[in-house]
């Protein structure tokens, strides 16, 4: 059971690593904001695929608190599991932004001062994360799991583009990028109701998941 939170906590760490690092390179490289975002989505998209292939049969490789939360309700994980995961997440995603800190030799922990708010932000979030669990839930159902690197990986990448929010569609990613002051960053004040909307959606894709393979049975 230790090597699977070892496995949510490095798994997490070197994702928050990829996005905070590569929001910091793209900042650096050019002042063109869809250039950024380009290249700090396709780093993350990237990276996240890799890493849950390699970590999906040590942990399962959940790197967020709401696939565990999933899970965890679906009685696949016990609770004592879900504790051990949410703190290896959490704490994967601070050392991750820690280290893409020191790499550009930022501040070690620092406040972001990006507010992201109002509700067509929220809603971006909501549906960046219910997509997110609607996916992995549907290639669960349709024992399809070997899809999932790829899959999330594309999820991910296209939300990143097409949301409001540009897909944190994370907990633990949420907490995390307050403490960064590069543009992935995110304001303390406004990560409550990002995590609000990240669990709201969750439970609205899980349910309708769940609804579409009872309609096809």
């Amino acid at each position: 059971m230790r090597m699977k939170f070892l496995g949510e906590f490095v798994g997490t760490a070197f994702l928050l690593a990829a996005n905070v690092g590569s929001a910091s390179m793209a900042q650096s490289l050019t002042g063109n904001g869809a250039l950024r975002i380009l290249i700090n989505c396709m780093s993350t998209a990237l990276a996240l695929g890799l890493l849950i292939t390699v970590f999906a049969g040590i942990s399962g490789a959940h790197f967020n608190p709401v696939v565990s939360l999933i899970e965890f309700f679906g009685k696949r994980l016990n609770a004592q599991q879900l504790i051990g995961y949410l703190f290896a997440q959490f704490a994967g995603g601070f050392i991750g932004v820690v280290i893409a800190n020191l790499m550009y030799k930022a501040p070690l922990v620092t406040q972001s001062s990006i507010r992201r708010e109002g509700w067509g932000i929220l809603l971006g979030e909501l549906i960046a994360t219910g997509g997110l669990v609607f996916v992995i839930n549907t290639l669960r159902i349709q024992k399809k799991a070997e899809l999932t690197p790829v899959a999330v990986a594309s999820w991910i990448a296209a939300a990143f583009l097409f949301t409001s929010s540009t897909s944190f569609a994370n907990p633990a990613v949420t907490f995390a990028r307050i403490w960064t002051d590069n543009i992935s960053g995110i304001a303390l004040q406004s990560v409550v109701p990002f995590i609000c909307a990240q669990l709201l959606g969750a439970i609205l894709f899980s349910l309708l998941a769940e609804r579409l393979h009872k309609g096809e049975k």
